[in-house]
This record gives C-alpha cells, sequence and structure tokens, in this order.
C-alpha cells in the first residue's frame, strides 16, 4: 500500500479523503498548519514527504482578496513542488473547480488556474480533478450574496455535489496511475443558481429572500447560463439535493 500526503487533510475534503485511503490500507497522512505542515512557509513539508508516493493538494486559502488567494495559491504549491521533487514523488494530485478557467474575473478562480498550471509544468505526473460546488457551501455562497435580508444570485445553471462523493472522487484518483489530464465530477441535477439556495435556505427555516439578479456576480463573476456546469464526460455522481439535505441541514444554516 502507498504512503500518501493529505496537504489540507483536516478539511472539509481532505478529512474524509483520510478516512477513505486508511480504510483501504494505505498510510494516509493529513498535513495541515494544526498538525506542524505549512505550505506557506515550507515548515514541516520536507518532513512529512519522506517516503511518500503521492502527494494530495485539497487545501484552501484562508483568504478569498484576490491577492491573498493568488499568493495563498502559487506560493503554497511552488513549496509543495519543490519538496516533492526532493522526495522523489510520483503522483501529485490537486482538487480544483469546475469552470475555473472560463472564470477569469473572479480572483480566487484565476488562483486556482495558476496553481494548476504550475503543477502542469513542474514534470512531476498530475493528476487534477475539478469539481462542482458543494452542497455544503449553500451558506456560503448565500453569505456573499446577501445584503440585508435579501440574496441576490443570477439563475446560471449549476451542478453541485455532495462533499462525500467529491472525496471519493478524490481518493479514487489518488491511487490510481497519474492521468497527466483533468477530471470532472458533478452532481446528478442541474439547478438555477438561486433555486438552489433558495431551496437550501428555506428548508433549513432561514428567513433571507433569495432574489433573482442577472446581474449579481459570483465570487467576483458575472455568470453566463452555462458557465458552472461540467463538460459531457464529467463522471456523475448519485447523491442528490434533497437526499442530501434530509441528511445534512443542521449544517446547511450555521
Amino acid at each position: 500500500m502507498s504512503k500518501i500526503v493529505i496537504i489540507g487533510g483536516t478539511g472539509l475534503i481532505g478529512s474524509k479523503v483520510v478516512a477513505k485511503l486508511s480504510a483501504h490500507g494505505h498510510e494516509a497522512i493529513a498535513a495541515s498548519p494544526n498538525t506542524g505542515v505549512n505550505t506557506l512557509t515550507g515548515e514541516g513539508l520536507a518532513d512529512v514527504l519522506v517516503g511518500a508516493d503521492t502527494v494530495l493538494d485539497v487545501s484552501n486559502s484562508p483568504s478569498f482578496a484576490d491577492d491573498d488567494v493568488m499568493r495563498f495559491f502559487t506560493t503554497a504549491t511552488a513549496n509543495i513542488i519543490a519538496a516533492a521533487k526532493e522526495a522523489g514523488i510520483g503522483h501529485y494530485v490537486a482538487l480544483s473547480v469546475v469552470g475555473a478557467e472560463r472564470m477569469t474575473d473572479s480572483g480566487y478562480q484565476r488562483a486556482k488556474v495558476a496553481q494548476e498550471n504550475l503543477i502542469k509544468a513542474s514534470g512531476i505526473p498530475y493528476s487534477l480533478i475539478h469539481a462542482t460546488q458543494f452542497f455544503e457551501f449553500v451558506t456560503s455562497i448565500a453569505a456573499t450574496a446577501t445584503v440585508g435580508d435579501e440574496v441576490r444570485l443570477s439563475h446560471a445553471l449549476i451542478q453541485p455535489i455532495a462533499a462525500e462523493d467529491v472525496a471519493t472522487a478524490v481518493a479514487r484518483t489518488t491511487v490510481g496511475e497519474p492521468l497527466n489530464a483533468t477530471i470532472e465530477v458533478a452532481g446528478p441535477e442541474q439547478f438555477g443558481l438561486d433555486d438552489l439556495i433558495r431551496a437550501g435556505l428555506g428548508f433549513a427555516g432561514d428567513p433571507r429572500t433569495v432574489l433573482t439578479d442577472a446581474e449579481s456576480t459570483y465570487f467576483g463573476q458575472k455568470l453566463d447560463e452555462r458557465m458552472l456546469l461540467p463538460g459531457a464526460d464529467a463522471v456523475i455522481f448519485a447523491t442528490r439535493f434533497e437526499e442530501w439535505l434530509a441528511s445534512a441541514a443542521p449544517v446547511v444554516v450555521k
């Protein structure tokens, strides 16, 4: 079995991936600042990668401000690449976002594209996984679009996915052979972005009103109808939003 280091391994996706890999007999090491590994400074990075076969990056920036998020992903990725080369890592896996390359007005998405480009150019065999937005992000999406008691969102189509299914896709890719390519994963249903958030907040009893506004932006990006959708060859997972709500409603609204 493999030794796999999961950067961001204590977060939403990372902790699920660690559990899945460990259950299948792999040595899955969660690496994050609270385990002594800081990819921005490089602290602990070389040590944790010693003897590893694969590094998986599912970490995220603590700030979504344009300069901060670009600095996070470019600095952290450069540090991971340098340490991975020194350790002889044979597979570099990273989680990114469906449509990132199309959302050029979004500082966050530009930073994710920069991260991907560094990995592609590193010379290390790699696999990139693009996921659609997670069901778990209903609250955070609403928060970015809230003014007073109103949430303004466009009706652009979205095909969200459960974090558990993302973790499954990431774990499977991580233990496979490097793709040197990108795969997309998504849930089984399409919604208008406004309708998705309206349904999630309504189910949880959130009193905010969701208004459809074609001029609203999504993390800095004005959306066209299909900008958030995966391609025809995406891997589709089965968990439906209504099913997820029934089991996870308490985490929808903090």
